[in-house]
């Protein structure tokens, strides 16, 4: 049985990116979503990942308008206009390293510790995106060290706090979502708009997988296909 129940209540942070204003635009259009909010770096109640202490006070900011039965992590960086993924040992840095692990994986982190007490203890998933390069053991092509690595921890985060809930908030589940090639500002670099889709489509396919999720799935890596993916 699904843990999202109809109607259902939404949250989506980093809702001024191309991933999460997409998921704003398809909820607000979802005639089961009763109600859906979006926080950014820019909002009424701000979350910037560039400093951590907005987390918890985005969180205690929006105490009063949970329960969500839904919450949905859209926050993320690959690259930026100083750097781009490692091609090789050599270009591994400490400056980029600390960036993408306290954007990726501390950030993230931090949210679901704040952020979970907003879920609905009835019933409610929250979904975090990841990404397939994250998983160490499907890694073949090696790159790419600091991504990889912040979303590898960002995934170990969310298994550990998924086995917490499994005993103290058994009707929650946590999940590292794989979005696929999206066409966005980050994989604009690396072809996505050859190789992505679009934005409604990727989201769309992602909706439909998390409002699938049942207790079993919490603590695992899905893919907007609903496949379960290697850590």
């Amino acid at each position: 049985m699904p843990l999202v129940p109809q109607p259902f209540r939404a949250l989506v942070i980093g809702s001024s990116g191309t991933i999460g204003s997409a998921f704003m635009e398809l909820l607000k259009g979802n005639p089961s979503c009763s109600a859906v909010y979006g926080i950014h770096r820019n909002s009424h109640s701000p979350i910037n990942y560039q400093d951590l202490s907005t987390i918890e006070a985005a969180a205690i900011a929006l105490a009063n308008t949970g329960p969500f039965q839904l919450i949905i992590n859209t926050i993320g960086i690959l690259h930026s206009e100083h750097w781009m993924p490692e091609k090789k040992l050599d270009d591994l840095n400490a400056e980029q390293l600390q960036m993408l692990m306290q954007v990726n994986a501390i950030g993230p982190g931090l949210t679901i510790k704040y952020f979970s007490k907003l879920l609905d203890p009835a019933g409610a998933v929250m979904a975090t995106l990841s990404a397939k390069v994250g998983s160490i053991e499907d890694n073949r092509l090696g790159g790419w060290y600091s991504y990889r690595a912040s979303k590898a921890a960002l995934n170990m985060l969310i298994k550990t706090a998924a086995i917490e809930f499994g005993r103290t908030r058994p009707n929650n589940a946590l999940v590292a979502l794989h979005p696929g090639t999206v066409n966005s500002r980050l994989s604009k670099p690396f072809k996505g708009e050859q190789i992505g889709r679009p934005p409604a489509d990727a989201v769309s396919d992602m909706l439909k997988v998390l409002l699938s999720l049942n207790k079993e799935d919490s603590g695992t890596f899905i893919s907007y296909s609903g496949e379960r993916l290697p850590w």
